[in-house]
């Protein structure tokens, strides 16, 4: 079995980060332009203006949590909510600095407690027109700001918690537009262009080391839980952040649906008999298979599952929870499949 049991990389760039860019042969990015104030922005369908950098974030989502302090921004930042697991190992002690407003969704009362100028959102399930946190227009009626990730809203439909239906298939292009965005709202633009720089190169450097033209219609599944270890699983759709993951790696997702999360049988995956199972990792137990010990032991003693050949053959690939959300650790997926393939013997 391969793991992810691996130091995470830096996603912070400091001066001596970027000059081993150049060192490296990748030009360091002109300085960008200053942001000028007041700034439009238009989110997720509604238009923000900023009069000055925020001073004062609740961050709801580890995703955004992450990208923010990949930015630098861990001093702006007043509390935060919707933890799937530890943070980013560079980020520990500044963590640790930070009000934990919940694990789960905080409420709108505790958010607005801080007195944030921004609550930036990771899904628009938390900060959005049903949102489980609060209405946009709730915060705005305050005079706060609000910013939800674009990779929640373009080209999907939020109708089920967050797990909506995606039209097109994500790319880490929304990604790169939500730290470009985040940037210039914080007037860090040369910042937010360095980090942009850094995911592109270990992407590249992840599919080179696989020679993923090679892979053709390897099949693979991503498990992400089940609300009953025995019942239908919880598995990435066609056009998920894992689906991007797979299309990267030039493998073959085993589901075809659009819905971002469907619940899918063991019975119809074992028909399309996936060769790698990718199965997740979180701290969080809300279902009965959050544990991905439960989920490999599910695997080899169902009569069903038992037969797949990702299980005679021991091919699981375990993946922190959050590389399977469209978040910068989207290229930890990325790099995590590419190392379980390769130990697996099948990128030949």
């Amino acid at each position: 079995m391969f793991t992810n049991r691996i130091p995470h990389l830096s996603c912070v760039l400091s001066p001596l980060s970027v000059a081993a860019f150049a060192i490296a042969g990748f030009a360091t990015p002109a300085a960008a332009a200053s942001t000028a104030y007041p700034l439009d922005i238009t989110n997720c369908g509604q238009t923000v203006r900023f009069d000055k950098a925020p001073q004062k974030i609740v961050s709801i989502g580890q995703g955004m949590t992450e990208i923010l302090f990949s930015l630098g921004l861990a001093d702006k930042i007043a509390g935060t909510a919707a933890w799937v697991g530890p943070v980013l190992p560079d980020f520990a002690e500044a963590n640790t600095t930070i009000e934990r407003l919940s694990d789960n969704d905080p409420s709108f009362e505790s958010v607005v407690g801080v007195e944030p100028d921004l609550v930036a959102a990771e899904f628009e399930s938390q900060v959005g027109t049903q949102g489980s946190v609060g209405k946009r227009e709730q915060f705005s009626g305050l005079g706060i700001n609000t910013y939800v990730s674009p990779a929640d809203c373009v080209a999907k439909i939020n109708t089920n918690g967050g797990n909506g239906v995606r039209r097109e298939l994500f790319t880490m292009d929304r990604i790169y537009q939500e730290i470009g965005e985040l940037a210039q709202i914080f007037d860090i633009q040369d910042r937010g262009d360095a980090l942009i720089a850094d995911l592109k190169k270990r992407e590249a450097d992840a599919v080179a080391s696989i020679g993923a033209a090679k892979l053709g219609a390897l099949r693979v599944v991503f498990w992400y839980s089940s609300k009953e270890v025995q019942g239908e699983a919880f598995i990435a759709g066609k056009n998920s952040a894992p689906a991007y993951i797979l299309k990267a790696l030039g493998a073959k997702n085993v589901v075809t649906t659009e819905e971002e999360w469907p619940l899918v049988g063991w019975e119809t995956i074992a028909e399309a008999n996936p060769s790698v199972i990718v199965i997740a990792t979180m701290d969080r137990r809300r279902y009965a298979a959050d544990d991905p010990a439960v989920k490999i032991d599910f695997l080899e003693t169902d009569p069903v599952t038992s037969q797949l050949d990702a299980v005679k053959n021991k091919r699981f690939v375990e993946m922190d929870a959050q590389s399977m959300n469209p978040t910068i650790r989207t290229i930890d997926g990325i790099e995590i499949l590419a190392k379980g393939i390769k130990s697996f013997g099948l990128s030949q």
